[in-house]
């Protein structure tokens, strides 16, 4: 049997402006458009739905889901690519906030991280050869 990851679900402030980062700032394709689907160029069988917060859940539900976005807890995902540091020049030139400028792990690792515009953690990893 056979598993592969097909799509996430990202919680967002504000659909259009997570859309414009999305695929203006990473260079993602948008996939659907309703609800909006995001992924990378080069895995088209990858989603990331962009949905507003606590569709359907009770207003403190809702809060509690601000509350957790505001302090970068809600969601995190983490990409793999090759150039770790002009990925980081790329998405600082667009002024979202940096977490982590790029470093070398133990390990084989260079990464770094930033919040998109509705704060989730976004953390870009280059494993390096050893």
């Amino acid at each position: 049997m056979e598993l592969r990851f097909s799509s996430c679900t990202l919680v967002v402030h504000d659909v259009g402006s997570a859309l414009g980062f999305y695929r203006d700032v990473l260079g993602f394709t948008v996939w659907d458009d309703g609800p909006v689907s995001v992924g990378p160029p080069s895995q088209p069988d990858v989603r990331i739905v962009l949905e507003p917060p606590g569709r359907g859940a009770s207003s403190a539900d809702r809060s509690a889901i601000e509350d957790l976005m505001a302090k970068a807890l809600l969601s995190r995902l983490v990409f793999a690519t090759d150039d770790c540091d002009g990925i980081f020049e790329r998405i600082e030139a667009s002024g979202a906030e940096v977490m982590q400028e790029p470093i070398d792990r133990p390990g084989g690792v260079r990464d770094c991280a930033f919040l998109d515009p509705s704060g989730n953690l976004l953390r870009f990893i280059q494993r390096r050869e050893a």
